[in-house]
């Protein structure tokens, strides 16, 4: 039975616009709305097929605002069983911010006899990339660490995680309790039922108060790249743009 926690942070969704916020601190989603980042979704997939393989459970927890809640049910309704929202300003953090939170959490379950064996995040934030959180959280709890794994089980108490290095694929054995970070690409996330997500509706999360004050990550300020250019070309007009558009395909190479 392995209770299995799995670190979500709620992003812009960067598949539509995406803008600034007025202090230049962080990403304005009022036009996309919100979301997990990709990695974060496969970490969910595969902490609750390791908690489905052997009896176990899965706990989603969030660092970040109120509204993280939305993204902690989303996963709830993927088949996690429960959830925790360190609520607190997102801005206002860094790396080593949201990995303190995560380290208490992860602390305050094994104080209380329910201790976690395995944490999983997303290998990197989505809109930030920071890199930093699975590191400075296994440097945190004084565990083990699997980065960029693309998929992984649990057997025998043993952390079986698979990466992809630059000379093929790599096997990790770790024992339990670990940690791992999961990089998008080899594990392909479920879709919600109606019927879980009306049974993530009922599921009570948990929400607790930061443990310390947030240092923050030092970012001066972000900035969106220039828009690409973009030209428009009228060629013609009727039958007789034809050759135009027959000159066009040629130099595209559609046509030889």
């Amino acid at each position: 039975m392995t209770r299995v926690l799995v670190a979500v942070k709620r992003v812009v969704d960067s598949s539509g616009e995406v803008g600034l916020t007025e202090d230049r601190q962080g990403l304005d989603g009022r036009y996309a709305g919100y979301t997990i980042g990709d990695h974060d979704a496969c970490a969910v997939e595969l902490g609750i097929r390791i908690a489905e393989a052997t009896g176990g459970s899965a706990t989603i927890v969030s660092v970040g605002a109120a509204e993280a809640v939305e993204q902690i049910r989303a996963a709830l309704a993927l088949g996690a069983h429960a959830g925790v929202l360190v609520e607190t300003d997102p801005t206002a953090l860094g790396p080593a911010d949201v990995a303190a939170e995560i380290a208490a959490v992860v602390s305050d379950a094994e104080a209380a006899g329910e201790p976690f064996d395995l944490v999983l995040l997303g290998n990197d934030a989505a809109d930030t990339g920071d890199f930093q959180v699975p590191v400075r959280l296994a440097y945190a709890v004084g565990r083990p660490i699997v980065t960029g794994a693309g998929r992984a089980e649990v057997t025998d108490g043993v952390l079986v995680a698979t990466v992809t290095g630059p000379h093929g694929e790599e096997t990790y054995e770790v024992p339990l309790p670990a940690v791992a970070s999961v990089l998008e690409g080899g594990t392909e996330p479920r879709y919600p039922t109606l019927k879980g997500r009306m049974a993530a509706k009922k599921i009570e999360v948990e929400v607790l108060t930061p443990t310390g004050a947030a240092t923050g990550g030092g970012r001066v300020g972000w900035q969106l790249p220039p828009e690409a250019p973009s030209t428009t070309e009228v060629i013609g007009e009727g039958p007789e743009t034809a050759p135009a558009v027959a000159d066009l395909l040629q130099r595209l190479g559609v046509l030889r």
